[in-house]
């Protein structure tokens, strides 16, 4: 197997391990690997692996914020006193008309 494949190979694992967190255990993993990597006495093999993973726990918050996100609904009065529901949109205030 080259090293491209290996290393892609790993790289799935690794995110299949990542998606297997809840949202608060990838922030704290993510800042754990943060906190490691602002370290000065780390080998270069290590900071790449923990670099790596921090791209895919990154991606994974990401992720997961743009989900709550699309599920956020704002619960408003239509003019007959019916509650209606709309989507929340970001930048937009309380003021969604």
């Amino acid at each position: 197997m080259t090293d491209r494949a290996e290393r892609i190979q790993a790289e799935g694992k690794e995110l299949s391990q990542v998606e297997r967190l809840s949202f608060e255990e990838a922030l704290h993993r993510l800042e754990e690997v943060l906190d490691r990597l602002e370290s000065s006495d780390i080998p270069l093999e290590e900071a790449l692996a923990l670099f790596e993973e921090g791209q895919a726990l990154a991606g994974y918050c990401q992720r997961k914020l743009d989900e709550a996100e699309k599920r956020i609904e704002i619960l408003t009065a239509g003019e007959n006193g019916e509650v209606l529901t709309k989507r929340w949109s970001p930048g937009k205030g309380d003021d969604q008309t």
